[in-house]
């Protein structure tokens, strides 16, 4: 599993390091931003976010001796939503076939703004995909996720957390509990 940060943190997350505790042993690796390895707070534009995303999913298959196929990717807010980008192929290079993504508060539209979704690519989406919101999360309620779930094509499941906001606090439990029953096999 390849798990990013949101736009205002980095992958010392409390959230994201619960993750990797939680689904243990499972092999998971935490990963920055180009911008945040830089020293600087405002994120880079898309293409060079996704393309960071690529370069460690190659140097990390490298790594582990693997394929992206063997790869969960995702993250919490901008870096899922950077990930369910480069699944799809929307900087050009064609679909990641990853095994699946996970993306905790989706950022469906800016707080306030649901005329601008941020939806273009998921009907390209052909992975499984697990979504875990807040349904207090200014950035998309769920009846708005739910309209953009359906836009999928590949199989998604949604979780979601009640009298929790954007930033899940206090729900690390909930959130591992949930990417841990999407990971187990069927049957």
């Amino acid at each position: 599993m390849l798990l990013w940060p949101g736009a205002g943190s980095d992958a010392e997350h409390p959230g994201l390091r619960a993750v990797e505790a939680g689904v243990a042993p499972l092999r998971v690796a935490r990963r920055d931003f180009p911008y945040r390895r830089e020293g600087r707070r405002a994120p880079d534009r898309a293409p060079k976010l996704m393309a960071a995303v690529r370069a460690e999913v190659d140097e990390l298959c490298r790594r582990w001796g693997t394929g992206p196929e063997h790869l969960v990717l995702g993250g919490r807010s901008m870096g899922g939503r950077i990930c369910s980008m480069v699944a799809a192929g929307a900087d050009g290079e064609g679909p990641l076939p990853v095994a699946g993504l996970v993306l905790m508060s989706y950022p469906l539209h800016p707080p306030g703004r649901p005329d601008r979704l941020r939806t273009e690519h998921l009907p390209q989406l052909r992975v499984p995909v697990l979504f875990i919101s807040g349904d207090r999360d200014t950035f998309g309620t769920p009846g708005e996720l739910a309209e953009a779930q359906a836009l999928i094509p590949g199989p998604v499941r949604s979780v979601t957390l009640a009298g929790k906001g954007h930033d899940l606090k206090r729900s690390d439990d909930a959130v591992v509990a949930a990417i841990k029953d999407w990971l187990r096999p069927p049957g």
